[in-house]
C-alpha cells in the first residue's frame, strides 16, 4: 500500500504530467500548424512525428533508469529523476525561445523528446507505485487531464501567443510555465519502497514481456490507438487547410478543446467506477470510429461551415479524453508488480510507436490522396478494434 495519500500525491501527479506534455504539445501540435502557415508540405509536417521515436524507444533504456529509481537499498529516486529532467526540459524551451529556424528547432525538441521520454519512466512507476487500485481512475483523470492542460498550455495557447506576442516571448511564458507545474511534486517527500522486494528483484526488460498479461495488454493498446493516432496527427493541418487561422485553432484546440476533453477523462472516472476500465474499452473504439467517419464526411464537403468543423473537434477531443482514461487506467492494472517503470514504459512505447508510424504514413498519404481517405482509414482500423474487443468481452486486468 501507499505511504502518501491520494489526496497529496493526485496533484503532484497532475503537475508531472502538465510539465511534459507542455513539451508535446509544443511539438505536435504547435510546430505542425506554425509549419503550415508558413507554406510547409503535408509530407514535412508528417516528419513531426518521428520526434515521438524517443517515447517509442525509451523502453531500451527504461532498465537502467529503473534500476538506478529503484536501488537495492529499498529506498527511491523517482523525485530526484523527475525534478532533474524537468530542469533540463525548461532549459531547451528557453533555448527554443532563441530560434525558429526548424533543423534548429527540430534538433532542440528532439533533446527534449528524449529528455521528457527518460523522466516519463520515473513518473510512469511513480503514479503506479503511490496510488491503489481505487484510486486509479482518478489518477488518471490527473495524468491525463494533466496532459490535456499541458497540451493546451504548449500547442493551443502556445499558438495564440505566438500570433500575439511573438515567438520567443511565448516560448519564455512556456518555460516559466513548465517550471510552476513542477512545485507539487518538489514538495512532496517520496517515501521508501520494499528493500527486501527491490533486493530481490533485478528490473528487466525480458520479465515484463514473459508476463501473458502484460503482453496481450500491448496488443490491446496497439489494437485500440492505430485509428486515433492516424486522426490526431492531421487534424491541426486539416482545420488550418479548411480556413481556421493560428489563432482561431489555437483556441479551439487550446480552451475549447481542452475543456472537452478534460470533460471526457471526468465523464471516464465516473464510468470506471461503475462498469470497470476493460469493459469499456470497446465502446470507445466504437465511439471514435463513427467519429473518424464524420470527419472523413465533412473532407468530402468544401463548403461545410467552419462551425461544424468545429464542433467535430470538440466532439473527438471529449472521446479522446475518455478514452485515454479508459486505456491508461486498464495500463496501470498490467503493468501492477515489482518494476512499474519498465512495464508501463512498454505499454506507452507501444502507443507511441503507433503514433510515430501512423502519423508519419498519414501525413505522406494526405499529400497525395488527401484527407478523406486518411480519415476513412483511421475509421476502419477503430471499428475493427472495438468490433475485436466487443468479441473478447472484459480485457483482463490486474486488481
Amino acid at each position: 500500500m501507499p505511504a502518501l495519500s491520494p489526496a497529496r500525491v493526485l496533484p503532484a501527479i497532475g503537475g508531472i504530467y502538465v510539465a511534459q506534455s507542455i513539451v508535446g504539445g509544443l511539438t505536435f501540435q504547435a510546430l505542425p500548424a506554425v509549419l503550415r502557415s508558413g507554406g510547409a508540405a503535408l509530407s514535412l509536417i508528417g516528419a513531426v512525428s518521428l520526434l515521438m521515436l524517443p517515447q517509442a524507444l525509451k523502453f531500451l533504456w527504461s532498465p537502467f533508469v529503473e534500476r538506478w529509481r529503484l536501488p537495492a537499498d529499498g529506498t527511491r529516486r523517482s523525485r530526484r529523476i523527475i525534478l532533474t529532467g524537468q530542469a533540463l526540459a525548461v532549459v531547451l524551451v528557453l533555448a527554443v525561445a532563441g530560434t525558429t529556424d526548424p533543423v534548429a528547432l527540430f534538433a532542440l525538441l528532439a533533446l527534449a523528446a528524449v529528455v521528457t521520454a527518460t523522466l516519463d519512466i520515473a513518473c510512469d512507476g511513480f503514479a503506479v507505485e503511490q496510488l491503489p487500485p481505487s484510486a486509479r481512475g482518478w489518477g488518471n483523470v490527473m495524468q491525463v487531464g494533466g496532459g490535456y492542460v499541458g497540451m493546451m498550455l504548449g500547442g493551443g495557447l502556445f499558438l495564440v501567443g505566438v500570433a500575439r506576442l511573438g515567438w520567443a516571448t511565448a516560448a519564455i511564458a512556456l518555460a516559466v510555465l513548465l517550471a510552476i507545474a513542477t512545485v507539487p511534486l518538489a514538495l512532496l517527500r517520496e517515501p521508501p519502497g520494499d528493500a527486501a522486494v527491490q533486493a530481490r528483484h533485478r528490473p528487466a526488460l525480458m520479465h515484463g514481456l514473459t508476463r501473458p498479461l502484460l503482453r496481450r495488454g500491448l496488443l490491446t493498446v496497439a489494437w485500440v490507438q492505430s485509428g486515433l493516432r492516424v486522426a490526431i496527427m492531421l487534424m491541426g493541418p486539416f482545420l488550418i487547410d479548411r480556413g481556421f487561422g493560428l489563432e482561431a485553432l489555437g483556441l479551439l484546440t487550446g480552451l475549447g478543446g481542452t475543456a472537452a476533453s478534460l470533460l471526457g477523462t471526468l465523464a471516464a472516472a465516473q464510468l470506471i467506477g461503475r462498469f470497470g476500465a476493460g469493459r469499456l474499452l470497446w465502446a470507445v473504439a466504437a465511439v471514435q470510429a463513427a467519429l473518424f467517419l464524420g470527419l472523413a464526411v465533412a473532407a468530402h464537403l468544401p463548403g461545410l461551415p467552419q462551425t461544424g468543423l468545429a464542433a467535430l473537434a470538440l466532439a473527438l477531443s471529449f472521446a479522446t479524453g475518455a478514452g485515454f482514461v479508459v486505456l491508461y487506467t486498464a495500463m496501470m492494472g498490467w503493468a501492477a508488480g515489482p518494476q512499474p517503470g519498465i512495464d508501463f514504459t512498454l505499454l506507452q512505447c507501444a502507443d507511441a510507436l503507433v503514433a510515430a508510424v501512423t502519423g508519419l504514413a498519414a501525413g505522406s498519404l494526405a499529400q497525395h490522396l488527401g484527407y478523406a481517405p486518411c480519415f476513412l482509414l483511421a475509421a476502419a482500423l477503430a471499428l475493427t478494434a472495438a468490433a475485436g474487443l466487443a468479441r473478447r468481452g472484459r480485457v483482463r486486468m490486474a486488481a
